[in-house]
């Protein structure tokens, strides 16, 4: 049988942008280049304050007429104001979408029941909705967003999973779940994998934050990361301190058993002392597609 379980995520949800304008709209404002947006093709992106401080994070989906932005449900709303701000004279509509329903398909063979190639971000056009492997990460699994009896239909076609059992692959590999890891105002992209995980194209034009962005890329600004943590004892809150030999060292982000994410300190992982948070003890594990600077250092030619 295939190794596929469906999980439905009713914590997600998709605010809909329409008009002729949409695109250019789009593009002066995400973290992502809109224009290699397709029908078989989705995007990973975010939305930033002007100080380049995180927002929303959403998947981007080209549903024809619209552009779908899937995010979290609860958020929604405050995305929607916030892209009204922008909005002028642009012929653009922004559009709640109480009606589509939203699900992972993880496991080995996700991406070949639902007729896709197991590539980051590919797309087709599935049960009158869209089905798309994640563009964060390919291992992540696929996403399904569909009308709710059409969703109904597909779940009796697959085993059911936990959304536990999901959140735990989602910590295994290291991705941020939206505002449960990232703290809306203060958290840096780059310190979350926004670069890794294809949330920021180097080569479009202006956006809001894009400055600033750019700035703590090139010039080596990062100092913390959020990592996947093995955590031994109950499960910090999120943001509990984290120490190592009673010094700080980042702050606890979400947890699922005895896997969590935590923002540590590099110089803090680098020394290899255990670290602790509440009364946890709490192991970094850095997942194979993080890049860090010393990586770069390790290979870098002699002056």
């Amino acid at each position: 049988m295939p190794e596929a379980n469906f999980v439905l995520l009713p914590q997600r949800g998709v605010l809909a942008v329409g008009g002729p304008d949409r695109g250019s709209f789009l593009q002066g404002l995400v973290s992502n280049d809109v224009g290699k947006l397709a029908r078989d093709r989705a995007l990973y992106a975010a939305l930033l304050t002007a100080q380049g401080k995180y927002l929303h994070d959403f998947l981007m989906i080209d549903a024809g007429d619209d552009i779908w932005l899937e995010g979290e449900v609860a958020r929604l709303a405050d995305l929607k104001r916030r892209l009204s701000m922008y909005r002028l004279r642009a012929k653009v509509e922004l559009s709640d979408r109480p009606d589509l329903a939203v699900a992972a398909v993880f496991g080995r063979d996700a991406p070949a029941v639902l007729g896709l190639s197991p590539e980051p971000g590919c797309a087709r056009a599935y049960r009158g909705g869209i089905a798309l492997v994640d563009p964060r990460l390919a291992a992540l699994g696929a996403r399904l967003v569909v009308g709710y009896d059409a969703m109904a239909r597909i779940a009796a076609e697959f085993a059911a999973g936990e959304f536990a059992a999901y959140d735990r692959h989602r910590l295994t590999l290291g991705v941020p779940d939206g505002s449960r890891d990232l703290v809306p105002e203060k958290s840096i992209l780059l310190e979350s994998g926004f670069d890794e995980l294809h949330g920021v194209d180097w080569n479009k034009g202006c956006y809001v934050g894009q400055e600033l962005t750019a700035r703590t890329k090139y010039r080596g600004l990062i100092k913390k990361r959020l990592f996947p943590v093995s955590v031994v004892g109950a499960a910090p809150e999120p943001g509990t301190p984290v120490f190592a030999d009673g010094k700080d060292a980042g702050e606890m982000r979400s947890s699922c058993g005895s896997l969590g994410l935590a923002l540590l300190r590099l110089d803090a992982v680098a020394t290899r002392v255990p670290l602790s948070s509440g009364g946890a003890v709490l192991a970094p594990l850095r997942p194979d597609w993080m890049r860090l600077a010393a990586d770069d250092e390790q290979v870098a030619p002699p002056a």
